[in-house]
């Protein structure tokens, strides 16, 4: 099982990721919301454990972006706020589980435990579409029509992201940084090789990726 621990208290973060890690867990620690809101594109995780108080970002504000996004990964938040409104807020937003600081890790654990059990009992396909395109958010696939469409890591996430705001227009910078919140050798040029690379793969459909100069890139559909 693969977590995503998103907390900015090191010393708090580092214990958490031992112990989880001694439980069998795989965890990707990051203490910036962007960080992990770049992960959650390109890698698959069974829960996210989720501080509110971030540096760049108010945890509850990028919960809302996600599940906005599609993202319906299992998401515990862990936090030291403990008004019932907090509470009642967080759930409403999206939230699976709401655990206040501090906490036994045991609970933290058996609490996982049920939301990942939750979620494997009843999954449904997280499937991005537009229009012949197919993008299985969960399992990392992407379909063109009837043929299966192979794309690397990279090209995923950039897909991903063109996709979700189809018929937008995306600002190249964004582009540069939400892709180099993970990887950190994304560059103008970079982003312009994954362009074309994503154009060949399109020829011939009906998707187009348009560029508008001073602006950005917009993936669309013409029927």
């Amino acid at each position: 099982m693969r977590l995503l621990l998103v907390e900015d208290d090191v010393p708090l973060a580092e214990g958490l990721a031992a112990s989880l890690r001694l439980g069998g867990y795989g965890v990707d620690w990051f203490k910036i919301g962007s960080h992990a809101s770049a992960a959650l594109v390109v890698e698959t995780y069974d829960a996210v454990v989720l501080d509110l108080n971030l540096p760049d970002a108010d945890g509850l504000t990028l919960l809302k972006q996600w599940r906005q996004q599609g993202v319906r990964t299992p998401v515990l938040i862990l936090s030291a706020r403990d008004e019932i409104d907090d509470r009642v807020r967080g759930l409403d937003l999206g939230a699976d589980d709401y655990l206040v600081k501090p906490f036994d890790v045991n609970e933290l654990e058996a609490r996982l435990r049920v939301l990942i059990r939750r979620m494997q009992g009843g999954r449904v396909n997280n499937v991005l579409e537009v229009g012949p395109l197919r993008l299985h958010i969960d399992a990392r696939r992407a379909e063109l029509g009837e043929d299966e469409l192979a794309l690397t890591t990279k090209e995923f996430a950039l897909m991903q992201m063109l996709a979700i705001k189809a018929g937008q227009v995306q600002p190249k910078e964004q582009l540069i940084s939400r892709l180099s919140d993970f990887e950190q050798d994304m560059s103008a040029n970079a982003l312009d090789i994954l362009i074309h690379r994503l154009r060949k793969k399109l020829e011939g459909s009906t998707l187009v990726i348009r560029t508008l100069r001073g602006f950005g890139y917009l993936l669309e559909h013409k029927p």
